[in-house]
């Protein structure tokens, strides 16, 4: 069955390049979410972050398992500005305690308090199209 994974994790290109590669994922599109701002966009984010959103099949690959390479990419301890919060956004309750359960497991491994903050998923805003598949597009860019 087709589900929905929502994260944000700084610049969306790295985890975009990612997370197309896992098996079960059959679509990643990146954004912004979490803020207020009506139709935001990359020059005017308002108070949204650079989110991804992953569709994948829960037969082949999990939601935990996603939660796993979300940790791995990225440093959940450290605070940046708004555009590049570490943000899971839950789509239901399994998901949410999921999310909750694999924090406390990250903030016990590392022994530091980790920022992610852990929302209901919101509007997800598509970013402009030269953003997606970034990486893929422009090889030898980061």
């Amino acid at each position: 069955m087709t589900q929905k994974a929502t994260f944000s994790l700084g610049c969306f290109w790295g985890p975009d390049d990612f997370f197309s590669t896992l098996k079960g994922v059959t679509e990643t599109i990146v954004g912004y979410s979490g803020g207020t701002t009506e139709n935001p966009n990359y020059e005017d984010l308002g108070d949204h972050t650079e989110t991804i959103e992953i569709s994948f099949d829960d037969t082949v690959i999990s939601y935990e398992e996603l939660l796993k390479h979300f940790w791995k990419l990225h440093d959940p301890t450290e605070e940046h500005k708004t555009q590049y919060k570490s943000i899971i956004f839950y789509h239901d309750d399994a998901q949410k305690n999921s999310a909750e359960k694999s924090k406390k497991y990250q903030e016990n491994k590392l022994g530091k308090k980790i920022v992610t903050e852990i929302r209901p998923a919101v509007h997800f805003y598509k970013a402009e199209e030269y953003h997606q598949k970034y990486l893929q597009k422009n090889k030898g860019v980061c």
